[in-house]
């Protein structure tokens, strides 16, 4: 499938890292050593290993050695400070640890613009040309608006709203299409003992706000929200977007708050397995993630979009990214690029499909079978846009994280800590702050 992405913004939400700390090489080897480090998320830990193992045969002066963790920037972190680098990192924005954007802020990041003129090892097309149209040249891949290049995507997957099309097909529900079907069916659910709407941590709602803010007031309102542009929480498309989220979140499911951790966030996913909830927002990796979790019988994955702003309106479905990037402060940057090359490389690219890491390469989302490709389809239909996002890059500013005022701020709006209008309020506060660092 051929795709040009809407692409608007910078980075999203991503789940997997892979890193590595060189020493150069080992010694009396001769060979060139890269640790390769990986956050171990949804899309599992076996992808990886193959991975290496298929480059280090048809490069036997490289030794790649993986370490894999849940937690990995807590790990990589101090020897970062003590000036032991990465080679290369596979880390989108959107973590809690905020790893990536430190560094794209701080400029720390190496120049791959040569990269996408590279040959795939073992083929004859550059990097460039495998990569699906439009997915180069946005914030998300030149954070600093310029034609430099300095994150590459490896992965790409739709986000929405996850459900159970068994219960829906049970229940004669049809997924709604408007706000109000939406509400209309939570208050169905809801004498059924079922909640309308949960998720896993707060931080899951980019996949929702990013979606939500371009539906409300189209791909120019969504720039400006990004981008900061002045007093934009105080406008009416604002105040439309925070009014459907804070009557959506009054249907909460009442363990959504409690289990919002990152210790227990499976707690909640679980409850759309055991038809406890209804919609949930989430990325493909889901599947995986929770493969033999016990599920209600019937249970079959579904996936769609927020329902239309305005009747008839257009969808906007936020597609993850997960970037390939390199410190400028790397050793061995030479043997990274060429690692990084082969990362997209027919070979490397069907291991990964087979975990569901799906890559922005032409013609890998025609090979997809089953519960993944269904979830690609989405892409196919005329009213919804694929759309890449996050929040633009500034200074950091003491005391301001505006990801964290739009998603954590759910839990209190739950709870009743906090009211929709005091929201706002610090929504627009952090604005202005980071448009006057960015200026």
């Amino acid at each position: 499938m051929r795709r040009s992405f809407a692409l608007a913004g910078t980075a999203v939400t991503a789940l997997a890292l892979l890193v590595g700390c060189s020493s150069g090489g080992d010694a009396g080897s001769g060979k060139t050593t890269l640790k390769v480090a990986a956050l171990e998320g949804g899309y599992g830990r076996d992808m990886y290993t193959q991975v290496i193992k298929a480059y280090e045969a048809s490069h036997p002066d490289v030794d790649v050695q993986l370490q894999i963790s849940k937690s990995i920037e807590d790990e990589i972190t101090p020897n970062m400070k003590a000036g032991k680098y990465p080679d290369v990192v596979v880390l989108g924005q959107g973590r809690k640890a905020a790893l990536t954007e430190t560094l794209v802020k701080d400029k720390a990041l190496e120049d791959l613009t040569p990269v996408l003129g590279t040959k795939v090892p073992g083929e004859d097309g550059t990097v460039g040309d495998k990569l699906t149209q439009g997915v180069i040249g946005n914030l998300n891949t030149n954070p600093y608006g310029t034609d430099k290049t300095y994150l590459l995507p490896m992965y790409y997957a739709p986000t929405g709203l996850f459900y159970n099309q068994g219960l829906f097909e049970k229940n004669g529900w049809k997924v709604p299409s408007t706000w109000d079907e939406m509400f209309e069916l939570g208050d169905k659910a809801k004498k059924q003992g079922i909640a309308l709407f949960t998720y896993p941590t707060a931080g899951y709602l980019d996949s929702y706000f990013y979606a939500l803010l371009a539906d409300v007031g189209g791909e120019q309102f969504y720039n400006d929200v990004m981008t900061y542009k002045k007093d934009v929480w105080k406008t009416a498309n604002a105040k439309k977007a925070l009014d459907l989220t804070t009557k959506l979140l009054s249907y909460a499911s009442e363990s959504t708050v409690g289990y919002a951790n990152e210790q227990d966030f499976t707690k909640n996913q679980q409850s759309i397995l055991d038809n406890k909830a209804l919609f949930m927002p989430n990325g493909t990796w889901i599947t995986g993630e929770m493969a033999d979790a016990p599920r209600a019988d019937g249970f079959t994955w579904g996936l769609t979009t927020l329902p239309a702003a305005t009747d008839g309106g257009k969808r906007y479905l936020t597609t993850s990214v997960e970037s390939v990037w390199m410190p400028s402060a790397a050793r061995n940057k030479d043997a990274a690029k060429d690692f990084i090359a082969y990362l997209y490389s027919d070979e490397a690219a069907e291991i990964f499909a087979k975990s569901n890491a799906i890559q922005p390469v032409e013609g890998i989302a025609n090979s997809l079978t089953g519960e993944s490709a269904e979830f690609y389809k989405l892409y196919e239909d005329s009213s919804v846009s694929a759309l890449v996002g996050g929040f633009a890059s500034t200074a950091p500013v003491q005391g301001v994280d505006i990801k964290a005022t739009l998603f954590d701020t759910a839990n209190s709006i739950i709870s009743g800590d906090t009211t929709e209008s005091a929201w706002q309020s610090a929504l627009n506060d952090a604005s202005e702050k980071l448009r006057q660092a960015g200026n």
